[in-house]
């Protein structure tokens, strides 16, 4: 039975079809597959390896991770923490995560009300927030960041110097402050940015970049 139970795994895997290694206490891992949880249900843990994990509306979760896929929450979702390595991140309106945010190649997408209470980060993607909130600032290397409309953000926002040897990206990161958006803390660029500021905004301190501001919805 041991035997034919491992002969089972390395088949599947042979083949590239989804694996469910482990499923208890509410707790999902797959491999080559996407995790779905549906709307208004819980699950603890959830994360899987090449593939997708789509939190529904209203679900809650503790943990949502995955290598090689996007995180998606779906509207009023909840998680303690959301993470992935090569992927998207999308927040739906009024989601929450009480903790940290990140991905290392992938965009981050905050829709209208979502709240993160922890830090929100990546090394490459643009990071937009919409009416957003972020307690534990926003951090990039190569990334675009858009605070936009009426969103806020505490703890400020640091772009990386890349330590990379091989990294030849000379482009400027582009980092906007929408109109009525706050941003608390330092903004500290730590490499050559492109820093634009609505006149309505309130920003803290800036180190390694000047501001230039403007009117109007879009810069």
């Amino acid at each position: 039975m041991r035997r034919l139970a491992t002969s089972v795994i390395i088949g599947v895997f042979a083949l590239g079809l989804p694996l469910l290694v482990a499923a208890r206490d509410g707790n999902i891992d797959k491999v080559n597959g996407t995790v779905r949880i549906e709307a208004g249900q819980q699950a603890g843990n959830v994360s899987t390896v090449n593939g997708a994990v789509y939190i529904g509306s209203g679900a809650s979760v503790h943990k949502a991770s995955t290598v090689n896929g996007s995180v998606t929450l779906g509207e009023k979702a909840q998680a303690s923490e959301v993470g992935t390595v090569n992927g998207a991140i999308s927040l739906g309106g009024d989601s929450h995560v009480s903790g940290e945010v990140s991905t290392v190649n992938g965009s981050i997408r905050l829709a209208h009300g979502a709240d993160i209470g922890g830090k929100l980060g990546n090394v490459n993607g643009t990071i937009v927030l919409d009416d957003a909130h972020v307690a534990g600032g926003i951090s990039t290397v190569n990334g675009d960041i858009t605070v936009g409309a009426n969103s806020r953000v505490e703890g400020g926002i640091l772009v990386e110097k890349s330590s990379s040897w091989f990294n030849w990206n000379s482009r400027k990161p582009l980092i906007v402050i929408g109109p009525h958006a706050v941003v608390q803390g330092t903004l500290d660029f730590r490499r050559k940015v492109v820093l634009k500021v609505s006149d309505s905004a309130q920003i803290g301190p800036v180190k390694g970049a000047t501001a230039v501001k403007f009117s109007g919805a879009n810069p």
